[in-house]
């Protein structure tokens, strides 16, 4: 077994919607304390025992965890998650998890947020999340960062659903440059060392 098999694992969902000329994703800002402080994230949190199976695919207990999550964070009851990525936090992490991402069509539900989770959530399209970090507005920490990223320019919820169903894997490293921290997946990199982050493609 690996030093990443004996780690926690969690289970992220990406809403989506339609929106007018595109999509747009279901953004939650964390309590400024305990895991990603401020910061705007999707649903998600760590695989439970009752998420659990007897000889089942990680994957499956990460979903329903994503399942869980959203409902308890935000109220809504997703159906039939898509898998989207899959990420191995780095050796540096002082809380490592493996987390699983999926995409699912958000229902047609009024929003109900946990009081002690969530501070605020919103609908908003992939490009206008990421210039409110690159402004300085908001705080998006990297996975959430390169899921939007991802998702710029997509035309419609099918169109993201279709193009999903296996997941790319990201192993983070990290590295101290004089520049600042930089993070790197794959010949994918996001430097630090001042807001927003830059990607650069190796």
């Amino acid at each position: 077994m690996s030093e990443l098999d004996d780690i926690p694992v969690a289970g992220t969902a990406v809403l989506l919607r339609p929106a007018t000329g595109g999509i747009e994703v279901l953004l939650m800002r964390r309590p400024d304390r305990g895991s990603f402080a401020g910061a705007w994230v999707f649903p998600g949190g760590k695989v439970e025992r009752d998420d659990r199976r007897d000889a089942e695919d990680e994957q499956d207990g990460a979903r329903r965890a994503a399942v869980r999550e959203t409902r308890e964070e935000v109220g809504l009851v997703i159906a039939g998650p898509v898998v989207l990525s899959l990420w191995q936090p780095p050796v540096q992490a002082p809380v490592r998890i493996r987390t699983w991402f999926f995409l699912a069509r958000a229902p047609e539900a009024a929003l109900e947020l946990s009081a002690d989770e969530v501070v605020d959530a919103l609908w908003i399209s992939p490009e206008d999340a990421l210039s409110r970090h690159a402004a300085g507005e908001w705080t998006l920490v990297p996975p959430t960062w390169m899921t939007l990223h991802g998702l710029c320019g997509v035309r419609s919820v099918d169109a993201a659903l279709a193009a999903a169903g296996t997941a790319r894997s990201f192993t983070t490293s990290v590295q101290e440059t004089p520049a600042g921290t930089v993070f790197e997946w794959d010949g994918l990199r996001l430097e630090t060392g001042s807001l927003p982050w830059n990607l650069v493609v190796g």
